[in-house]
This record gives C-alpha cells, structure tokens and sequence, in this order.
C-alpha cells in the first residue's frame, strides 16, 4: 500500500544558530504540493519507509531528523532541545527550501509537534495528517510510564528491572530513576542498557500483532539512545507546554483541513487523546482503525494514511 522506495533528489544539513545541524531531505515532484513529514518520538529520526506515504508525481516530500536524532549533529543532544527549537527548526527549514505553505504530515509525537507548529505558524499550512494522537499531557504520559505495563507485562517487568525495580513505583519516581541511569550516575552501559529497554518496551508496545522487527530496530544504537534520552528529557519537561495547551489553541487551526487516523488498540497512545483533539476541531475527520494499535507500519493504518494524502487536493480533502 506504500509507494515504491524512493531516493533524495536533494539532501543536507541546516545550520542552526545555537550549534544544532538538522538533517533535511527532498524527493518528488519539485512542483508539486508540498508535505513535511515529521517523525515520532521524539529522537525516532525518519526511515526510508517514511518517505513512501505520498505519491511522488503528486507531492514535493521534505523529510528531516529532529534535534539529536538520526543523522543531524550533535546525535542524541539535549542541549537547546525543546518544542520551541523544534518548531523554529520545521520553519527555518520551510524558508530554506523556499516553500510558502505545506501539508504537515505527523504521527506520534509527531502529531504533537505538528499542531504545536500549525499553532504557532498557521498561515504556513495547507492541512495536517495526524496518527497516533498525542498531546503530552499528564495522563499520556502518566499511562506510557505506569500503565503500558499493566498490558504487555512482560516487556513491562523488562522496562522497571533496567532501573532496578521489580514493580512500578509511580511514573514520577520511575521517570527520576531513569533519569539518574542516563546521567550515568550507574555508568556508561547502564544508561545504554536502560535505553535499549526503554526504546524495546515503546516498540513492543506499538504494535496489535508482535513485530520482532520493530523492536530489534528501536533497540539499535542508531535509535535508542537518542529516542529514550529524547522522550525522558520531553517527559519531565511535559512537552515544554502549559497544561493543556495544545487542545486550549485549537482556535488557531481548527479552520483548517484535517484527517485523524488512530488505532482502536492503540495502547502507546490511546484513543481518547485523538477523540479529545476531534472534539475541538469541527471540520477534521477521524478514522478509527479497529484492526491496528500505534505503529504506522500496520496495514490499516498504512492504508488510511495514504488514503489520506492521496484525497488530498491543495486545499482540503476530497475523499470518496
């Protein structure tokens, strides 16, 4: 249901002023309309996969790696790591490449960082696509560090024993005791270890169906450092948002074109996140998947994204 793997016609580095280098890339149609992708995590980085939701003879497709992630330098940085550099990082990069308006493609913590931009640039976007809703607030995140593991118990034990717990003690505390592991106060390979059963306890839970896969590839040095350092540092900050913020700005987007795809068994990021966010945005359509969970890997999920961007026509959505 993807399209064909497809090759950057263009690709580089954008220097920021504080140090940061993001990495960017370009494929498609040069005069085609244009969509940024924004990956999850945060610290996920984008894949070869991730360029393949848009039809290229349609679509101008900008991909980058967030702060610290995949290829942009330096790999797995905190510093001058927040929602706000990131936002001025998707708009710096729109300048860079001389697009005037985008469609903003985002799942995960992806869909946040979507409507934290739109909300802060909505005069810059066409219309979002949105998976896996996500809205970093304290009930999220609450239920990712003392809740997930009520379901997948096994990988649960897994994620609590990297830290030395045998049962969970409150996602507070559990996020304190993380947080010490990759400070190294326990070492070097501690924190590689806390990592990897951090980033293995996410995949695992991402998917209805067990994706060997997937895990193996959240466990990987190219991934789970940056995504467990990257998520804990956004965890304790909250997002780096006001409580509530994201669904108290609706306002500022909730004119504009949207289509909402979740996961009924979506237990990373549960539903009521997304049926929270389609309360507050009248013209948006929500698609519930009911045979999937988190991954925009599952064949439902994959099949209404790219329904999604395939309806999309400039302006809105035209969907059959």
């Amino acid at each position: 249901m993807l399209y064909p793997e497809i090759e950057p016609t263009h690709s580089g580095w954008l220097e920021r002023p504080d140090g940061h280098e993001i990495y960017w890339e370009e494929l498609g149609n040069p005069d085609g309309i244009a969509v940024v992708f924004l990956h999850g995590g945060p610290g996920a980085g984008v894949s070869a996969n991730s360029r393949r939701f848009f039809d290229p003879q349609k679509y101008r497709i900008i991909l980058h790696d967030q702060r610290g992630a995949g290829k942009s330098r330096p790999f797995g940085s905190l510093e001058n790591n927040t929602t706000d550099h990131l936002i001025g990082d998707i708009e710096a990069l729109r300048q860079a490449r001389g697009i005037d308006k985008w469609l903003v493609f985002g799942g995960s913590w992806g869909s946040t960082l979507a409507i934290a931009y739109g909300q802060a640039h909505p005069d810059r976007v066409l219309g979002f696509v949105l998976r896996g809703i996500f809205l970093c607030r304290d009930l999220e995140i609450d239920w990712f560090m003392d809740g997930m593991d009520r379901i997948f118990v096994e990988a649960g034990k897994r994620f609590l024993a990297a830290v030395g717990f045998d049962r969970n003690p409150g996602s507070a505390a559990l996020l304190d005791r993380y947080g010490d592991v990759f400070a190294g106060k326990d070492g070097d390979v501690a924190a590689i270890a806390a990592a990897r059963a951090w980033s293995g306890f996410e995949a695992t839970c991402c998917t209805l169906l067990p994706d060997d896969g997937l895990v193996e590839n959240f466990e990987s040095d190219g991934i789970a450092l940056a995504l467990a350092r990257l998520e804990h540092h956004y965890f304790v900050n909250k997002g780096f948002f006001a409580p509530d913020q994201l669904l108290a700005n609706m306002n500022r987007i909730c004119h504009l074109p949207a289509v909402i795809v979740q996961g009924r068994h979506d237990i990373v990021c549960p539903p009521i996140s997304a049926f929270d966010l389609y309360a507050k945005w009248p013209g948006a359509e929500l698609e519930i998947v009911e045979d999937a969970g988190h991954a925009a890997s599952e064949p439902g999920i994959v099949r209404e994204l790219v329904r999604a961007t395939d309806s999309f026509n400039g302006t809105g959505f035209t969907r059959k």
